[in-house]
């Protein structure tokens, strides 16, 4: 039985395919479309997935589309038309496009029309998606299931419970009522973009004080078991133009900050007072749910779960044995669920799914073959180009040397991970023993803010030894404090912790062994790991991509399976013309409805 899964027309659009029950492969759109969260129609991920999976759409018994689209229209009517539909300036086809988003079965139709299936397209509860993306590939036999996020249909969060009979959910919070829609708000007020830099003011949360705790809980009250709610004189994001309203200004006692403007202690302190509440609230409903369902485990999907501060407190400091969190819990993910809900809908159970332990790296992946032939005709000068195919060993200890002295390594090896995080597959690499390569990875390689951390991936056996962390942490999902004999200043926050990559040599072989090789040079088991883009730029996925972005950005050197490039090797025009060359990161084609920074994109 073969199912492909989709999300789409939101943000973050993905494709996935699963084979007899086996997760074959798994890629976001941005990826190939080269448009940051590009929210349009998975067409090339898609392909990329059958590809992968030796077939074709004709070979295919289902697909999933991951929410319910005639559920989340009744939540916009009732809210008001999506943001981009209203007076719209410029736009062509007239009042027949103005009402097209008025239609519920437009995208299962776009589904099957323009990815030529003619199988049953089924669709699921977004929220049951999320459940299903992290307990279907947690490899429990049963747990509690979390999820949090901005908004599904109407859901925002649910909490339930899992095991062989299905996933049953206990009880749920609705909008506009939501922790994401919280958090989203303040990162619009600190000057961030909605739905894509939240992952900033968590990284901004430790630069400051909780001195605006007291507004954060005006906000947003607890209520009894897993209710809460949010005072919306504060918001404006039901029928406004922005996610807050002037009451939060007058409320924190500051004006909103714009994105050009600087960032000061005012903005840090709101950061800090929001996580910490954040925090609060979703350690509190955890306990609720365990003393619910007194089940051991935790499974914990949607937007929310990307917040890797508040995983590792849940993870410390919650009730549960175990937590879950799978590597893209946000609305990426949510295909993977819906596959797996249609596999046990056509089936008639969860028995046959062999979806657990859940490897990331589940894109496109190019041959040393591919890469050669490429390089053949790049353009690139061959004398800065080095062979090492059939020397791994070789290549290994080259580029161990180059980190250990310093430099900067573009790494691009196997298969491309899925979710946000890199993960030893498309990742730029450094010593984390040198505080200079932080500022410089910042300022010249990622070109971003220089607040922002840098995480390690450090072989498994020596986590224990250099992180507070007793478990598996694959996917890069959750903080912890660093207790290393070492000083490890490109890697450590300004609040003395770290998320951590845990490498197992099984699954990232090769990776392993440039860990190992590090080690032999530095005394150091882990490297600095962030990902393989600039700013505001997707994660590369080709070997073209790979090379324009070394060429814009500061590295060193870049590994593209058995070559490596050198620096010179790059005409220097090719920095110049790229940028140039690349498409709009900022604006998607998105032929369901355009995204806005400063407001949630389902207005």
């Amino acid at each position: 039985m073969n199912v492909a899964g989709i999300s789409a027309f939101y943000h973050e659009s993905a494709a996935c395919l699963l084979r007899d029950g086996r997760l074959v492969a798994a890629a976001a759109e941005e990826r190939f479309s080269r448009r940051k969260h590009d929210a349009a129609l998975p067409v090339a991920a898609f392909r990329s997935c059958l590809e992968a999976g030796g077939l074709t759409a004709a070979d295919l018994d289902a697909v999933a589309f991951y929410e319910l689209p005639v559920e989340k229209l009744s939540r916009q009517l009732w809210a008001g038309p999506p943001a981009g539909q209203q007076h719209r300036q410029g736009g062509h086809g007239g009042a027949a496009a103005d009402l097209a988003w008025l239609d519920p079965r437009r995208p299962q139709r776009a589904i099957a029309e323009r990815l030529g299936v003619e199988c049953p397209v089924l669709a699921f509860p977004h929220h049951r998606s999320h459940a299903a993306s992290a307990f279907c590939f947690s490899g429990f036999d049963e747990a509690a299931v979390l999820t949090v996020d901005g908004v599904g249909e109407w859901a925002t969060t649910t909490y339930g419970r899992a095991d062989a009979g299905g996933i049953e959910r206990l009880e749920e919070v609705r909008f506009p009522h939501s922790l994401g829609l919280l958090y989203s708000a303040v990162t619009s007020f600190l000057g961030f973009r909605v739905n894509g830099g939240e992952y900033k003011v968590m990284g901004l949360a430790p630069y400051g004080q909780p001195r605006f705790a007291a507004a954060m809980e005006a906000l947003v009250a607890s209520g009894a078991g897993g209710a809460y709610a949010l005072d919306l004189r504060y918001f404006d994001f039901v029928r406004g133009r922005t996610m807050w309203s002037p009451a939060m200004a007058e409320l924190l006692g500051g004006p909103p900050r714009r994105p050009d403007e600087p960032i000061e202690a005012f903005h840090c302190d709101v950061a800090r007072s929001l996580q910490e509440r954040l925090e609060e609230i979703l350690l509190e409903k955890a306990r609720f749910l365990h003393g619910r369902t007194g089940a051991r485990d935790l499974c914990f999907a949607g937007g929310v779960a990307l917040n890797a501060v508040a995983n590792g407190r849940i993870a410390r400091e919650g009730p549960f044995e175990r937590l879950f969190v799978p590597p893209a819990p946000g609305d990426a993910g949510g295909c993977l669920g819906a596959a797996a809900l249609a596999h046990r809908e056509l089936a008639g159970s969860w028995e046959g799914l062999r979806l657990a332990p859940l490897d990331a790296r589940m894109g496109p992946r190019f041959t040393p073959q591919e890469i050669a032939s490429w390089l053949a005709a790049s353009g690139l000068r061959a004398e800065g180009v080095a062979d090492h195919r059939g020397r791994e060993g070789e290549l290994v200890e080259e580029v161990a040397r180059r980190l250990a002295a310093g430099e900067v390594v573009g790494w691009f090896h196997g298969r491309m991970e899925f979710g946000p995080r890199a993960l030893g597959a498309r990742s730029f690499l450094a010593s984390p023993l040198d505080a200079a390569l932080r500022e410089r990875l910042n300022a010249v390689v990622k070109r971003r803010e220089p607040f922002r951390p840098f995480a390690p991936s450090v072989l498994a056996e020596h986590a224990a030894a250099n992180f507070e962390l007793d478990h598996p942490s694959p996917y890069m999902l959750e903080t912890c404090r660093v207790r290393s004999p070492l000083e490890l200043p490109a890697i450590t926050h300004v609040d003395g912790s770290a998320r951590p990559q845990t490498v197992d040599r099984a699954a990232a072989p090769r990776f392993a062994a440039l860990l190992d090789a590090f080690l032999r040079r530095t005394g150091c088991p882990m490297l600095l790991n962030t990902s393989f883009n600039v700013a505001d730029e997707p994660i590369v996925c080709s070997p073209e991509d790979a090379v324009r972005c070394f060429a814009i950005s500061g590295a060193d050197a870049l590994v593209l399976e058995d070559f490596l490039i050198e620096r010179a090797a790059v005409p220097e025009t090719w920095a110049a013309l790229l940028p140039a060359a690349r498409p709009d990161a900022r604006e998607s084609p998105d032929e369901m409805g355009a995204l806005r920074e400063n407001l949630y994109s389902f207005v």
